[in-house]
């Protein structure tokens, strides 16, 4: 066993953190201090087990969704194959953050595995340090062929789900819809336009800047012609967004400013240069460039008013009433239609280029999906049932949804595959949100759905599908930077730091970002706004990324 760090003392330590509220209250599991790995015989580990077993786990669950695991059709079909019995403690997913917090510091209440764990990369790394999570590298070789099989065959998966000592703290969830600069996740705000509008007008899709702000005004201007040939109630809005939130933010439309960095990355609001550097994207001209030419659009009333204040169901509603002409969101079916819109191009300025989302080459990854936790007395078994997560056709339901339900509804039809044998066919959902469907039978957990399923094991969304036609159709062409910032499994005093530093670099780039957008700036505006990332320890900020960005290039 390489670099154990456990210590026997961690039953007291965590202990420690609840005894005042815990006196009284009964016996208190005890924590194992997880210094060795349970070796145990496989042959013992073949599903179904001779005899039934119990286990416990917590998991989130949508509000007005089943909230008892076991009725769902995926946990009675799983029981069933392995004949082991889960013991859940469920929570709504609206309370989750607030309750896993005090679970996972109450040694009575901690179950042997958080299935829906979602923890960061702090989390992690703070639950191991107290003793509360158990490391996980041995048990995956040993007693989890499935998820074995998918770190063999993409061995990023493994790095990325492993820290700066070698351990593994959580197991994945790993979504492949695409790879590299066609993957689904290159592209989350995408920009789409109103082609009803635009045959109305006889106007054509624009490809510069200038172009989209004609567009954007003879919108504004033919307005009383659009809202009667269309019945639109309500006044045209040429362009909507929610400014600094997440899709819906329109910072798409300025990667063509400068040297084409954009702002892709608005969580962290970095980017990687082509000779693998760390910058920082809301420092860079073509940044102040952008919002200088959204002020220009805003001042003339191209831009919704309340694009810096509208929650997501208001600017939902208005889309839904036909007033948009240019709109984001990861799906333009969640604004309006898919009849009326097209994605939107990239916009040439200075240059002509789609900065992909950082992390978005490996695809989806979750790293702290589902994690071990240090009072289950069988590990080997936990962890090879959660390994069944993992076979080709289970990943795809924990992920969507399941089939043969008792409601009419259901997001797979079992079928075959060209070979006979069993395959996942997607089911036509009819008037079904497929997003409630989803949720209404999807569990989530640690899962890996790969790019070779499709068409042997699974069908393809149709949703994911047309993404994927429309990021290699209009923005792969245009993605000419060669990097983005990998995800990288950093040390507890890195990614603390790291958090108390982009606590106040974040909500300065965001808050100069609407304001400015709103009011303008003048050039002293922007040095000193230069100024005031530098004294929130902006350059310490961009060496702590660089050290990680250097050793993952290194190795």
């Amino acid at each position: 066993m390489k670099n154990r760090v456990f210590v026997r003392g961690a039953a007291a330590v965590l202990a420690a953190v609840t005894i005042g509220s815990l006196a009284g209250c009964g016996s208190r599991v005890e924590i194992n201090p997880g210094t060795e790995m349970q070796v145990v015989d496989p042959a013992t580990l073949q599903f179904p087990l001779a005899e039934t077993a119990t286990l416990t786990g917590m998991i989130s669950y949508p509000p007005s969704t089943e909230s008892d695991p076991n009725k769902r059709t995926i946990f009675k079909r799983l029981q069933e194959a392995t004949n082991v019995e889960i013991k859940w403690t469920a929570i709504q997913s609206d309370q989750w953050g607030d309750k896993i917090v005090l679970n996972m510091s109450n040694p009575n209440i901690l179950t042997d595995f958080v299935f829906t764990a979602g923890f960061s990369d702090n989390d992690l790394l703070r639950y191991a340090d107290y003793g509360a999570i158990i490391p996980l590298e041995d048990y995956i070789d040993t007693y989890m062929p499935n998820l074995k099989k998918v770190f063999d065959k993409y061995p990023e998966y493994r790095k990325m789900s492993t820290d700066v000592n070698g351990h593994i703290w959580a197991l994945p969830w790993i979504e492949q819809l695409g790879s590299n600069y066609t993957a689904i996740q290159t592209i989350g705000d995408m920009s789409f336009i109103n082609k009803k509008w635009l045959d109305f007008l006889g106007l054509e899709i624009p490809t510069t800047i200038d172009e989209f702000e004609q567009t954007l005004i003879a919108f504004r201007d033919n307005a009383s012609k659009l809202q009667a040939e269309f019945g639109i109630e309500g006044s045209i809005i040429p362009m909507s967004c929610i400014v600094n939130d997440g899709d819906q933010d329109p910072a798409i439309l300025i990667n063509g400013f400068g040297e084409g960095y954009g702002d892709a990355d608005r969580g962290r609001h970095i980017a990687v240069t082509d000779d693998l550097k760390v910058i920082c994207s809301g420092t860079q001209e073509g940044f102040k460039d952008g919002l200088a030419w959204l002020h220009k659009l805003y001042e003339e009333g191209l831009i919704d008013p309340e694009a810096f204040t509208q929650e997501w169901s208001t600017y939902v509603a208005k889309g839904k009433s036909g007033r948009y002409g240019v709109c984001f969101s990861w799906d333009v079916a969640n604004i309006d239609n898919l009849v009326d819109w097209v994605p939107l191009p990239a916009l040439t300025a200075d240059t002509r280029n789609i900065t992909p989302s950082n992390g978005s080459f490996t695809s989806g990854f979750d790293r702290g999906r589902c994690v071990v936790t240090s009072v289950a007395k069988e590990p080997a078994l936990v962890c090879a049932w959660l390994d069944q997560m993992y076979a080709p056709l289970q990943s795809p339901q924990n992920n969507w949804g399941t089939y043969g339900e008792d409601d009419e509804f259901d997001i797979f039809e079992m079928g075959v595959n060209d070979a006979g044998e069993p395959m996942l066919h997607h089911a036509p959902l009819g008037d079904a949100s497929p997003v409630e469907v989803r949720e209404a039978e999807s569990v989530g957990g640690p899962l890996a759905v790969l790019d070779e399923y499709y068409g042997v094991y699974v069908t393809c969304p149709d949703d994911a599908q047309y993404r994927l036609d429309w990021i290699k159709e209009y923005y792969t062409p245009d993605m000419h930077t060669k990097y983005v910032y990998p995800n990288a499994f950093m040390s507890r005093e890195d990614t603390e730091r790291l958090s108390n530093l982009q606590a106040d670099i974040t909500k300065t780039i965001n808050a100069k970002k609407s304001e400015w957008i709103m009011n303008g700036f003048t050039d002293a505006d922007w040095d000193e706004y230069l100024k005031s990332l530098d004294a929130y320890g902006l350059q310490e900020f961009l060496g702590i990324y660089q050290k990680y960005l250097d050793a993952f290039y290194a190795e």
